[in-house]
């Protein structure tokens, strides 16, 4: 019996997150599909940016020449994007002061909070500032944003550099939650400079760091550093750690959105 089409599609970026590549005929035989079925299923996921296609399989897709712009991310990963951000949606309590960084997973995160009150919400990215505009004015949750102002980066639509840094030095912030272009057991890495800038500072000026991924970004690393992984203290992802990071990661706490138990520790 062929495997479902998703848990195949999630075997085969597995792979390629533990090799770098696939072959397609080793695909077929291991899901016991047709040549014609693996082909599509490689075809759909570099449609999505997960892969490259080559010559008798895939490779990872790094992004070599950058992260894609904001609007064509949007549609990328949605499913897990949702996930993790409802998952992540439950740490954050009434009257937490919370700073949210730029990106499509981080625009999830603000779609599902509801229900809270007092909170107040520091953004550097105009989507983000946008949903929770609108959750104010219908009363989805109550409390104060604060857009950080800064230089506007027109293809990831957000606010960087010296004025949002200084900004964010101002509050006391119980948590960031951030969503980079990467992370490895070499850090938290993004592809530009100044994306990277701003996550660091967020880093620095809360008490908690909070990591959103999806699957597709364990193992990538961006041109920038922003921190050590050692340097956040909790990772959502939709999938569980990577069994080789497992003895590697001591102190972070792993939650796997998805699973009815309160979250996996790295320690555990």
């Amino acid at each position: 019996m062929s495997i479902q089409a998703v848990e195949r599609k999630k075997n085969i970026l597995d792979q390629l997150q533990a090799t770098g590549k696939v072959n397609a005929s080793a695909l077929a035989r291991l899901f016991n599909v047709s040549m014609e079925t693996i082909r599509r299923d490689l075809d759909l996921l570099e449609k999505d940016g997960l892969l490259k296609r080559v010559h008798g399989g895939a490779v990872k897709s790094n992004f070599e020449l950058g992260e894609p712009p904001f609007v064509q991310r949007q549609s990328l990963m949605i499913e897990s994007k949702q996930q993790v951000a409802k998952r992540a949606v439950q740490l954050i309590q009434n009257g937490d002061t919370i700073v949210l960084g730029g990106g499509t997973t981080i625009v999830e995160l603000a779609h599902a909070i509801r229900g809270l009150t007092n909170l107040n919400i520091l953004t550097n990215s105009l989507p983000t500032a946008n949903v929770l505009l609108d959750s104010l004015y219908q009363g989805v949750f109550h409390g104060n944003v604060i857009l950080l102002g800064g230089a506007l980066n027109v293809e990831q639509h957000s606010s960087a550099g010296t004025i949002c840094e200084k900004t964010l030095e101002v509050f006391h912030v119980n948590k960031a939650f951030i969503s980079p272009g990467g992370i490895s057991l070499n850090g938290i890495t993004e592809y530009a400079l100044e994306e990277s800038a701003i996550s660091r500072k967020m880093i620095e000026v809360a008490k908690e760091a909070v990591i959103l991924v999806d699957h597709s970004k364990l193992g990538m690393e961006a041109f920038c550093k922003v921190s050590p992984i050692h340097g956040v203290d909790v990772i959502v992802c939709d999938q569980d750690m990577p069994v080789a990071w497992k003895k590697q990661i001591d102190s972070i706490e792993w939650i796997t959105a998805g699973n009815e138990q309160e979250g996996n520790s790295a320690a555990s």
